[in-house]
């Protein structure tokens, strides 16, 4: 299965990833990262299917998706 990994200290929290994710794998975490932005993290037990469009999205090279 896939999953994604996000970094929280690169993530502005902009929700690009969240816009494109096709099975709702992304959400906001609640909590700030060292700059003060609310991050982005990958939801567990969810069907990831790995397509990579986060990562493609994502302008602070803040995803990595693991297939």
């Amino acid at each position: 299965m896939a999953y994604v990994k996000v970094d929280p200290s690169y993530c502005k929290g902009c929700q690009r990833c969240m816009e494109v994710c096709r099975q709702n794998c992304l959400s906001l975490s609640g909590l700030s990262n060292s700059s003060g932005y609310d991050y982005v993290e990958f939801k567990e037990r969810t069907q990831c299917i790995g397509c990579g469009l986060c990562y493609i999205v994502c302008p602070d090279v803040a995803i990595t998706v693991y297939k």
